[in-house]
């Protein structure tokens, strides 16, 4: 399988891409924990389909030390005893924001409250910020069909 096109080499996508990359900079200098970073991107790739994603942050969350339980366990985090309850409100806020076409008026205020009881506001903000970032890499690798598989930690370093 190869993708339709070649982000990186595309002009316009590759321009595009800088720029994601260069805010998911600013977002992993932020107090959110790494571990938790990879988590939200994790599941949201999972929801969103991208193959290419759920590789690349499984394999990056492996090799920065995550178990083996906790990745296998992030599509059934609801269930799972090894997240926080910070991770799981994060997680939970992750589903709530890469699902929201589904439901009318958004992320429910609930969902939210439960993420503002564990997280500051700088915290909230890369939360935020990084929930929207993931969703947009996925669309961006679901429309070209962007393999997963041979994807290696630190590849895009």
């Amino acid at each position: 399988m190869s993708a339709r096109m070649n982000l990186f080499t595309n002009p316009t996508t590759s321009g595009t891409l800088k720029h994601f990359v260069a805010a998911g900079q600013v977002i992993a200098k932020s107090s959110l924990p790494s571990a938790t970073q990879e988590l939200v991107k994790i599941r949201a790739s999972q929801i969103n389909g991208c193959g290419f994603c759920t590789d690349m942050h499984t394999k990056e969350a492996a090799a920065a030390g995550e178990s083996a339980v906790r990745l296998g366990l992030v599509a059934a985090w609801r269930e799972a005893t090894v997240f926080t309850d910070a991770e799981r409100a994060a997680l939970e806020l992750t589903e709530e924001a890469t699902r929201i076409a589904d439901a009318a008026g958004g992320v429910p205020d609930e969902v939210w409250a439960n993420a503002v009881k564990h997280y500051d506001e700088e915290q909230l903000g890369a939360l935020v910020s990084l929930i929207a970032l993931i969703n947009a890499f996925n669309r961006a690798n679901v429309i070209v069909q962007q393999p997963a598989g041979d994807y290696r930690p630190g590849q895009f370093a």
